[in-house]
């Protein structure tokens, strides 16, 4: 009988990697260069930024699981400290290479910076913090897109099974668009835009969530009965955690100290308040006014600006969250009304607000904050760039992220099986329980 217990595959990945590392160690070090052109404000901020967006990590871990049942509370939490960790190493290997290494053919970036070669102390040529600073604060942009994903396969995956799948969609599906956007790839170099990340992060987890969704399938009882979430504070303080930590991950794009970074901050803060507006106000038309519904605009907001916040003014900031206000909740409306169980909204508001913000790049760009315009200034070419790249990146997670959930259910199983989901992945996972 085969084999397939979760400790084999911990073996194996535990072998494989030692093997690696005894092949590659003479190539592991580099000499730590003089530091040269490296401004010690911007390389603070850099600094302070990695963390704020390591913040994040947890935050979605506390944002997701107050939304699902006490008995997969723990579960949430620990796929996005495991997303951390799996990134962590992957990125050190070989993700930051794919993803910023020399250009291949527009695709993917080659192995030059394979195991941390030639990523010293010293600045890339262009920027004013450390190389090995840049990688690190990437590599938590990675995990946290990771983390988003695990939205779609709440309260039904297999511990194992989500290990091999991350390492996958990392590599390619996180990889190739971080190359495409911000490592010379071809969507950069056809002119398209992301500031922090709507298509790199927000369309690529959010798309990837629904496709995994329909790759996994519905919950046992999804329709038939309440799957209300278990403790909603818990959920408002990882939106919390999430919102504080988003000043790195936009601020922090800036990569300096400057007056970038300060509208980055003020059009994100600015545009996730207008949202979280709107979700208030509609939730209270509707009777209440829910407060998961209120952070879940604020985050519909806080995705939506992502791309936009350092090509935008504050006018500008405020239309992103008044639109994706409404966009994120008339998404979130169908997904419902379907009966799709994408289960705690990545595509919602991750997707469709990273779709909308990208787009509204296109629009609102303004040369007052950067050298960019959009239509609204009378340049329609960057907004034609932008619908091309938002369709290009949605269209790719949704085909490679289903195609990736399939193999790996083919060969180990995405899902538990139906005894496991019934008593609750914090038991049959991980053999804990999050309340006594």
């Amino acid at each position: 009988m085969r084999e397939s217990k979760p400790e084999k595959w911990l073996v194996v990945s535990i072998s494989l990697i030692t093997v690696v590392l005894s092949l590659t160690f003479p190539a592991m070090g580099h000499p730590i260069e003089e530091e040269h052109a490296i401004e010690t404000a911007d390389t603070a901020w850099l600094l302070i930024s990695t963390a704020l967006v390591m913040l994040m990590v947890p935050g979605v871990g506390l944002f997701y699981a107050g939304m699902v049942r006490r008995k997969n509370a723990i579960s949430m939490i620990a796929l996005s400290i495991i997303s951390l960790i799996l990134v962590g190493i992957q990125w050190i290997i070989y993700g930051y290479s794919l993803s910023f290494g020399n250009d291949i053919g527009g695709f993917i970036g080659d192995l030059s910076y394979f195991m941390m070669k030639n990523v010293g102390l010293s600045p890339i040529e262009g920027m004013t913090i450390p190389h090995m600073l840049f990688m690190i604060y990437q590599m938590m942009f990675a995990a946290v897109t990771l983390a988003i994903i695990t939205s779609a396969v709440a309260e039904r995956v297999r511990l194992s099974t989500f290990i091999i799948f991350g390492v996958l969609w990392v590599t390619f599906i996180y990889a190739p668009f971080a190359h495409w956007l911000w490592g010379g790839g071809w969507l950069s170099e056809l002119g398209a835009l992301d500031f922090a990340g709507g298509m790199v992060v927000h369309v690529s987890s959010g798309f990837g969530a629904l496709a995994l969704a329909f790759a996994i399938g519905r919950r046992m009882g999804f329709g038939e009965y309440s799957m209300e979430p278990h403790n909603i504070p818990m959920t408002l303080i990882g939106a919390t955690l999430l919102w504080f930590g988003w000043f790195g991950f936009n601020g922090g794009s800036a990569l300096s100290a400057s007056g970038l970074a300060v509208n980055a901050i003020v059009t994100t803060f600015i545009a996730s308040c207008v949202s979280g507006a709107i979700w208030l106000i509609i939730s209270w038309m509707k009777g209440r006014a829910g407060s998961l519904s209120t952070v879940s605009g604020v985050i519909a907001g806080l995705a939506a600006i992502t791309p936009a916040a350092g090509f935008v003014d504050v006018r500008g900031a405020m239309i992103i969250g008044l639109v994706a206000g409404v966009l994120c909740y008339l998404a979130l409306d169908y997904r419902v009304r379907k009966g799709i169980d994408e289960s705690l909204d990545a595509w919602a508001i991750h997707g469709v607000g990273g779709v909308w913000g990208s787009l509204a790049v296109g629009i609102f760009a303004t040369r007052a904050v950067n050298e960019y315009t959009g239509a609204l200034y009378g340049n329609l070419s960057l907004l034609k760039v932008q619908m091309i790249a938002v369709i290009t990146t949605a269209i790719y997670a949704l085909i490679v992220t289903y195609v990736i959930a399939k193999i790996v259910d083919a060969i180990m199983g995405l899902r538990v099986k139906e005894e496991e989901e019934y008593v609750g992945l914090d038991i049959s996972q991980h053999g804990e329980v999050a309340y006594t």
